[in-house]
């Protein structure tokens, strides 16, 4: 099945949040330096959503995504609220007649889902605005997240940053991609593991073609003049401790393994140490690497909450 059948059935407008591929460059610029004004005065944003509910449902399992939304929207001074998709009867009916419902009660819908589908679907059965909180092809809100750590370790001047990607090509790969396009970002590539049929061709074209992207599976040259070095885990959070993926685990880890971030891979490079969390220890990266001084992973984590919020607004007030 071609995963990407789908994305020319939808009327994807800015009107939700699937990837920043739907967006265009100049939107994403803005969806940027919303986040680090809010960032920065989030005094001046208290009450923007009042009166408003953000419904979060979520099939896969989150500590940032969930805890980021449902601050931002408090602090916002509106309301969240939140549903786990196998006590909903999403499990029971037709995607579209659900979300049809929801937003009859809601200002906002946040859906952090296994499968593209299954969101392009809630997408097209909306009346207001889908934000993908994560699915098997994107994850915008932490590329947002990413975008918006780098830009405030350079002091706002994102362009022109060189950021190396070390790991599996994943939903964060793509959008990685995508918004680095749009923001003039450099990204190399370092992932021995890749699905030919979750990779998005488009973006990674685009970003070929303005001469920003190498791909490369020499890790040792690829983190000497970077000034970002990014990992994620090697397997989907939600199979990492599931005994019937114990096999692909331990394929994956003989693959993956001489591409760890560790002190030896890190001896000649200057790059701040990056991770979207949650983190495998002894897996993508050593323990000591977390928490040494060349880690931003804790500002990276904490940027979820500023980026989301700078999404809510644009989405619903135009902000």
């Amino acid at each position: 099945m071609d995963l990407w059948h789908c994305d020319e059935k939808v009327n994807h407008t800015l009107k939700h949040l699937v990837d920043w591929k739907f967006w265009s460059d100049e939107d994403v610029r803005h969806a940027l330096e919303l986040s680090r004004t809010v960032k920065h005065k989030r005094w001046e944003f208290q009450g923007h959503m009042q009166g408003n509910t953000l419904v979060m449902l979520f099939q896969k399992t989150s500590t940032r995504t969930r805890v980021s939304f449902e601050a931002g929207m408090a602090e916002l001074g509106g309301h969240a609220i939140n549903l786990d998709w196998r006590a909903t009867n999403f499990t029971l009916s037709k995607i579209r007649f659900e979300t049809r419902y929801l937003c009859r009660n809601a200002a906002m819908l946040m859906a952090r889902l296994k499968d593209n589908k299954d969101l392009l679907e809630m997408e097209q059965a909306a009346s207001v605005p889908v934000i993908n909180g994560c699915c098997n092809l994107y994850h915008p809100c932490q590329a947002l997240a990413d975008m918006l750590t780098i830009a405030e370790d350079r002091g706002g001047a994102i362009k022109g940053a060189r950021l190396t990607y070390i790991g599996v090509y994943n939903n964060i790969v793509n959008s990685l991609v995508s918004i680095s396009a749009a923001l003039g970002v450099h990204l190399t590539l370092v992932c021995p593991i890749r699905d030919d049929h979750t990779i998005d061709k488009e973006s990674r074209q685009k970003l070929l073609d303005v001469g920003q992207l190498v791909e490369t599976l020499d890790a040792k040259s690829a983190v000497v003049d970077a000034d970002y070095v990014y990992t994620d885990t090697w397997l989907d959070m939600e199979y990492f401790n599931d005994p019937s993926y114990e096999q692909e685990k331990r394929k994956r880890c003989d693959i993956m393994l001489p591409y760890q971030i560790n002190a030896e891979l890190m001896e000649s490079s200057q790059a701040k140490i990056m991770h979207d969390m949650p983190i495998h220890p002894g897996y993508e990266i050593t323990e000591d690497m977390v928490e040494c001084s060349q880690s931003i992973i804790y500002d990276q984590a904490e940027n979820r909450l500023d980026a989301q919020k700078a999404i809510m607004l644009h989405l619903l007030h135009g902000l």
